[in-house]
This record gives structure tokens, sequence and C-alpha cells, in this order.
């Protein structure tokens, strides 16, 4: 049975992780969950477990200049610090959950990979990738270092700005039929392939999606649908929409494309 340790108590990915661990493989691992706000985290002994999930941070937040330093403090600084603990302790690897937002991108016209420059707009975005670059640096032989960078995540009750959409959809019941391609993934697909990844033990950089991009106009139609929520879908909206793209976030967030290679 291989234990697993997730830093970070309460997180959306952390809990639905551990959900689907206990519903599919009870007799495969074992869990616990560290409350990093405890500031008696640092002396919690992390020996006794194979893999270090590390889900605390900041994301969902308005960016502010009061809480600028936070980001840092808690997306870098606390990763980091735990990972140097976990490998002190003999720990074999350490998962870190990055984002996409460390590519900097609202939307583009090309597929993205690990190639593609890294050059993160957000305090968000730049913690995550300054906490990755680190990280990394730690692994060796002894100490494995996967790095998720996960598109956008949705599921029941997700806090992400698809939860968002969905309720201003049923507050307006007007949406337009325009047509994207966004990569995304659902807490189950995600859940699965981090069991997948404490399986391969490798280190490495994950770009984790569904098979299928996302529509935005599709998927809140199959959502309002499902719920039984009247909507009126038009194109009305179309042109004006397109030539917003790129300008206005919310809109760009919305229609924009902004695609992992497969």
């Amino acid at each position: 049975m291989k234990k697993i340790l997730i830093t970070g108590a309460n997180s959306y990915i952390g809990t639905s992780f551990e959900k689907y661990i206990h519903e599919n493989y009870p007799k495969d691992y074992y869990i616990d969950t560290l409350d990093m706000l405890d500031p008696k985290w640092k002396e919690y002994d992390f020996s006794k477990y194979d893999t270090v999930f590390h889900v605390a941070g900041i994301a969902h937040k308005k960016e502010t200049s009061e809480n600028k330093d936070l980001y840092y403090k808690v997306n870098r600084d606390l990763a980091i610090e735990t990972a140097n603990i976990a490998k002190q302790s003999g720990v074999q690897q350490f998962i870190f959950m990055s984002s996409m937002s460390v590519y900097g991108l609202d939307y583009s016209d090309e597929l993205i990979n690990l190639e593609t420059r890294l050059n993160p707009k957000t305090n968000y975005g730049k913690s995550k990738l300054e906490a990755e670059n680190q990280i990394i640096e730690l692994a060796n032989d002894k100490f494995i270092v996967s790095v998720l960078r996960p598109p956008m995540v949705y599921g029941d009750n997700s806090p992400g700005n698809l939860t968002k959409l969905f309720d201003a959809v049923r507050k307006f019941h007007v949406f337009p039929t325009i047509k994207n391609d966004r990569s995304s993934i659902s807490i189950d697909i995600l859940s699965k392939e981090i069991r997948k990844i404490i399986e391969a033990k490798q280190t490495k950089i994950y770009l984790p999606q569904n098979d299928r991009y996302m529509c935005t106009y599709e998927i809140v139609k199959e959502q309002m649908k499902m719920e039984g929520v009247k909507v009126y879908y038009t194109s009305i909206f179309n042109p004006i929409i397109k030539f917003l793209i790129g300008k206005f976030e919310i809109i760009t967030k919305c229609f924009g494309d902004l695609k992992y290679e497969k």
C-alpha cells in the first residue's frame, strides 16, 4: 500500500483526489491530509510517506497590490519549503500542482506544448513558475519531482470560472452561439491522471487535459439542458465578441481559443 500525504487541507483538487482514491482504490493507497495553515505543520513527520502531493495555494482570488506578496509567500515559498522538508525526510516523490497560467496566455492561435515560451502575467502565474523552477532543481534519483500544469479544472461545486459562467447564464438566460476551442480537464479525469503520475514516478512536467477541447457555448448548452434551465441562444452578438477577444479579459477567457497540443 502506497502512502500519500496531501499538503493543503480543503482544496478542491486535493479533496476530490482523496475521494476518488477512497472510492476506487481503498486497498492500494493510504492518504493523509496536512493543514498548512497550522504553524506546527513543519513538525509533522513526512518520513512515513511515499508521495507528497502539494496542493496548498492561493487561486481564484482577485489580485491587488495589497495581496501581491501573499501569492509568493504561499504559492512559491511554502511550496519550496514543503518540497525541501519532503526530500530531507526521505519522501520518494513530490507532486506540485502548478497551472497553465505559467504561459501567461488568455488566448492563442498556436497550440501550447512544453516548448512554448513561459511568460506569466499575473502574480499567480509568476509565483507558480518560480516555485516550479526551484522545486525541479531538487530532483535526483531518490527524489522524483512531478509538476502538473492543468488547464481549467471543472466539476461539481468547482470554484473556477466555469461555475461563475453557469451562474451568470442561469441569471440572464441568454448566451451567444460563438464556437471556440479551449483545453480543460474534469476533476474526475484529473484525479485519474494524478494516480497515473504517482504510479509512473517520473521527474517530468505534465500537461493534462480532456481528450476533447471544450467549446464554451456547447458546454453551457449541455449544462443548462441537464438542469432544465431555459436559455435563448443567439448569434447576434458573435461579431462583437470576436472583435473583443484579446481586448477584454472576461470575453477573452470565455470565448478565445487556448489549447494544449494533443
